[in-house]
């Protein structure tokens, strides 16, 4: 076989050997042939027409996470807020992500960008902070329909944190410790008032039966006793009391009669 022979059959296998491509298991060839799509290769190895015939994107299709820079927006209730938010997203359709926009990553995260101002500009403080679940479902159904189009499926985007002014801080700590103090003084005059009743309860309790009242009594002193070992107690009974003053009174008038039989003042 004449050499030139063999240097033609090199070079073909050479150039049919140029037109080998591996792609990895989470990636995918969007294959163009002449400029006009022709399908999707891989995973694993397959094979173009080489010289420029065909021509062959990889695409990555596994999810990514894109951190969102901070974004300073204002809320419908006009407060200024500055917002920091994570959008994940993957490629579900390789052809689209490639002929249906220049750049799809750029494309999903400036449109993740304009939505989440948007989206925090039609709610209220209030509600950012609270219904941040909320927030979230609307912040991904704001982007899906147009992610859609260009092959891509946003799988979260979520908050990751919002920034208040510093007199705002303040404002919401003051309301913060109002409602804590309101909460308590409810509590404590609702304990009040049950306790109110339990005592009217034990007192008819022990209007109805008076022997009550010396076990309470009693049990009063031992509780003292226990706290107070030192401390004397004695028990007197209510009669002992009456007498007492009526004996000073007595004694108070015959001094009085005696003064007043002797000529004193």
């Amino acid at each position: 076989m004449p050499p030139i022979v063999d240097l033609l059959i090199i070079g073909l296998v050479i150039i049919a050997l140029s037109g080998l491509r591996v792609a990895q298991e989470y990636e995918r060839g969007v294959v163009f042939r002449l400029g006009r799509y022709n399908g999707l290769r891989g995973p694993g190895l397959y094979w173009i027409i080489p010289l420029n015939i065909e021509r062959a994107v990889k695409v990555d299709i596994r999810t990514r996470t894109v951190s969102a820079e901070q974004q300073e927006t204002i809320t419908r209730d006009s407060v200024t807020i500055k917002v920091n938010a994570v959008l994940w997203y993957r490629i579900v359709d390789a052809s689209k992500s490639v002929i249906a926009v220049a750049d799809a990553p750029a494309a999903v995260y400036q449109l993740a960008l304009t939505g989440l101002r948007n989206i925090i500009g039609q709610h209220d403080l209030d509600e950012i902070l609270q219904e941040r679940n909320k927030i979230n479902t609307l912040l991904g159904d704001n982007i899906s329909g147009s992610t859609a189009a260009w092959g891509l499926e946003v799988q979260r985007f979520e908050m990751k944190d919002v920034e208040l002014p510093q007199a705002m801080q303040q404002v919401m700590a003051m309301q913060a410790e109002a409602i804590r103090e309101k909460r308590a003084r409810i509590i404590k005059a609702e304990a009040e008032l049950e306790a109110s009743v339990k005592l009217s309860a034990a007192a008819a309790q022990i209007t109805a039966n008076p022997a009550a009242l010396e076990l309470r009594r009693m049990q009063m002193i031992s509780e003292v006793g226990a706290e107070n070992n030192s401390t004397t107690v004695l028990m007197i009974p209510s009669d002992f009391v009456s007498l007492a003053h009526t004996l000073n009174d007595y004694l108070q008038r015959q001094a009085a009669s005696k003064s007043a039989a002797e000529g004193r003042p």
